[in-house]
């Protein structure tokens, strides 16, 4: 049986996996979407486990070196019993050989997940999840409106919050693509209103549609740039402010998933300051040449791996959450910043 499942029954698939399926394939330009995806199967698979072996993080480009490397893992046995987990980052190499020798051979017990950016219909490793009959592809496209919605249902349920239908319509509007950035804002915004009950117009435009981007954008512009210094000096101040650091690395989450989308456009022959220039940008005047200076800065390879990076720092904050959260999104936003420095020496 050939699973290529349609964007708009990937949650339904995540929720309850095909039992035949021990390989999944979970791909899309919404990197944060990819992100959530894959955490939510690797956390249903090890659900009751206690053994701190049975999640296996293996780098693709590695395993390009060492294909049969995927199928010796996927089959190990698990130290004290149960299903181990596999988790593999797609780079830039090919590792259609691993997967195809995991697929070929005895049935694991485990579930390996390849995490990748987004791949064109022809790609080898799409291919061949979309064709057999023990793998999945599950494509991960930025959230629609219908999507948004049940994104914030689901928040407001969580922290016991009725939210008015002009709050829902604001706070649906103001969310970015980018469905772990969108989930952080609308937690951020339960986490302001708990206590009252509902949440209304002004807890909305309190915090998401004034504050959510007031100081960020210089942090995020200085990290782009290559400016640390800058950067650190940002973010003490925003912290003196009251605004996290995990909303900042958020913020910059969906500023890098907007760069890779126009830096795939300078590629294709449009000038930079036609892009930063355009209102669907969305830029103020004050941003742009700022903008237009890292898109010629960042190929869009390099965009691809920040975005990954930033994803991943705002799905460990949420995680970890308090200081050591906020810690780690100043981290990685300062990580950001110092590599953008190297690459213009």
């Amino acid at each position: 049986m050939m699973v290529a499942i349609k964007a708009s029954a990937v949650d339904a698939f995540v929720a309850r996996p095909q039992p035949d399926v021990f390989a999944i394939l979970v791909y899309g330009p919404d990197a944060g979407l990819v992100s959530e995806r894959v955490e939510r199967l690797m956390s249903q698979t090890l659900a009751g486990s206690d053994d701190p072996f049975a999640l296996v993080r293996l780098d693709g480009d590695e395993l390009a070196s060492d294909p049969g490397r995927l199928a010796d893992e996927a089959r190990t046995i698990a130290l004290f019993g149960g299903r181990r987990a596999i988790r593999v980052r797609l780079g830039g190499r090919s590792i259609i050989a691993a997967v195809e020798a995991l697929l070929e051979g005895p049935r694991p017990e485990s579930l390996t997940v390849l995490e990748a950016g987004d791949l064109k219909k022809n790609a080898p490793v799409r291919a061949l999840c979309e064709k057999h009959r023990n793998a999945a592809a599950l494509p991960c496209y930025s959230d629609e409106a219908a999507v948004r919605a049940r994104l914030i249902d689901e928040e407001t349920a969580a922290s016991g919050l009725l939210i008015s239908s002009e709050a829902r319509a604001l706070l649906s509007a103001h969310l970015g693509p980018d469905r772990l950035a969108a989930r952080e804002e609308v937690k951020k915004l339960c986490l302001y209103a708990l206590g009252q009950g509902r949440i209304e117009v002004d807890d909305v435009i309190a915090v998401v549609a004034e504050a959510g981007e007031v100081g960020m954008d210089a942090a995020v512009d200085a990290a782009f740039a290559g400016r640390v210094a800058e950067v650190a000096s940002a973010l003490k101040a925003l912290r003196g402010a009251g605004a996290p650091a995990s909303a900042v690395v958020a913020f910059a989450l969906r500023h890098a998933l907007a760069m890779h989308r126009w830096r795939d456009e300078v590629d294709g022959g449009r000038s930079p300051r036609s892009i930063v220039e355009h209102p669907a940008a969305g830029l103020h005047f004050r941003r742009r040449d700022a903008v237009e200076r890292a898109l010629a800065r960042w190929p869009l390879a390099r965009l691809g791996d920040a975005t990954a990076r930033l994803a991943e720092a705002v799905a460990a904050g949420r995680k970890s959450g308090g200081a050591i959260g906020e810690a780690s999104a100043e981290r990685a936003l300062l990580a950001l910043a110092q590599e953008a420095a190297r690459s213009g020496r």
